[in-house]
């Protein structure tokens, strides 16, 4: 690139205004090292920007964020949210689908050194974002959810065709960059014939155009068993929104837990780095939430934008955090808790940026 990459900061409530310190942290120190050039916007969000300017979503973030090429968004805890005030509203559904993030990629991998269920597991599960069942994100105005009587509520599950093969392609692409080059279609067309049906025909349809993936497909129910039992065997799973949302929890659970899973929502323009675990306001302010899913979600974002934008210094910068995260927590030195140390929140970022400069 001629110019410096645009990355957005809104790091969100509770933990998130401690870990996605970290994470930019870091990737200010990958930067520097590699010789990659960022241009930072910092803009307010959640709880704080409320409190500070009467919006969780302030007017004129979403024209800022357009100028931008991605961005860090860290947990939002809207469970917390005011549901009775109209501008208490979460905006993390609201970003997924004004910029078409269609794909949310959730690594989940055993790490050397920090206990889990299992280990040499090595997979990613690609789950369809914006439509499905959840009510706040498929239908165009409104909500998916409704209650016409005191005594019944009605949900409304959507799939597309065209959802379908953006991220089953997603998926396919994904599966090509990794060695094991295989993709699993997870659904129950078996019982919803018409809106899993959709989804698998659109999976099969793109398996004839990636010869050199190979791809099966398993229900859903089967996958929730097989991976605990054998993970090993998988390498990119591909599935709809709820599935996905549950079975992604499950494989953080095999290799040690929420504060190990990063994640990254990608669109055909922009993406957005947000860690898989919430905003944890129970141990907010304390200094030892795990930065590791928040780093490594900045990690994948160097990634995406450096393969979108042609730009090998921000592949070389997400592949140094890479290493100096594995290098650190080979270490042992500096570990938050949950892993088995004692460091604080930014000590184990300060670590972590410090390797990347080794």
């Amino acid at each position: 690139m001629n110019r410096p990459l645009k990355i957005g900061i809104l790091e969100g409530d509770d933990i998130g205004l401690e870990v996605v310190p970290e994470a930019v942290k870091v990737m200010r120190a990958a930067a520097t090292a590699t010789g990659l050039d960022i241009d930072w916007h910092a803009m307010p969000i959640g709880r704080r920007a409320y409190e500070e300017l009467g919006y969780t979503l302030p007017p004129g973030t979403l024209d800022k964020l357009d100028t931008l090429d991605g961005w860090i968004l860290g947990p939002i805890g809207h469970q917390a949210y005011r549901k009775e005030l109209p501008n208490f509203i979460n905006p993390h559904p609201i970003l997924r689908k004004h910029y078409d993030l269609f794909a949310n990629i959730r690594p989940a991998k055993s790490l050397p050194g920090v206990p889990s269920v299992c280990s040499d597991v090595d997979l990613i599960i690609v789950r369809e974002n914006n439509e499905g069942f959840p009510p706040d994100r498929n239908v165009f105005m409104g909500n998916g959810e409704f209650r016409p009587s005191p005594d019944m509520t009605i949900g409304i599950r959507v799939i597309t065709r065209q959802g379908s093969r953006k991220v089953a392609r997603a998926a396919f692409e994904l599966a090509r960059t990794r060695p094991r080059r295989k993709v699993t279609s997870v659904h129950k067309d078996t019982v919803f014939k018409l809106g899993c049906g959709m989804f698998a025909e659109e999976c099969r349809r793109l398996a004839k155009e990636f010869p050199d993936v190979s791809y099966d497909e398993v229900l859903v129910d089967t996958m929730a068993m097989k991976l605990v039992m054998k993970p090993q065997e998988f390498d990119v799973i591909v599935t709809t929104n709820t599935f996905g949302d549950i079975l992604s929890d499950e494989a953080a659970g095999l290799v040690g837990g929420l504060g190990l899973a990063a994640g990254l929502s990608a669109g055909p323009d922009k993406a957005m780095a947000q860690a898989t675990h919430g905003s944890a306001p129970d141990i907010a302010g304390k200094g030892i939430a795990n930065p590791y899913a928040m780093i490594m979600s900045g990690q994948m974002l160097l990634a995406w934008l450096g393969h979108k934008h042609g730009e090998p210094k921000a592949l070389s910068a997400a592949n140094a955090i890479e290493r100096a995260i594995g290098t650190v927590i080979s270490e042992r030195k500096a570990l938050t808790r949950d892993l088995g140390g004692n460091a604080s929140t930014s000590e184990m970022g300060n670590a972590v940026g410090t390797a990347c400069g080794r």
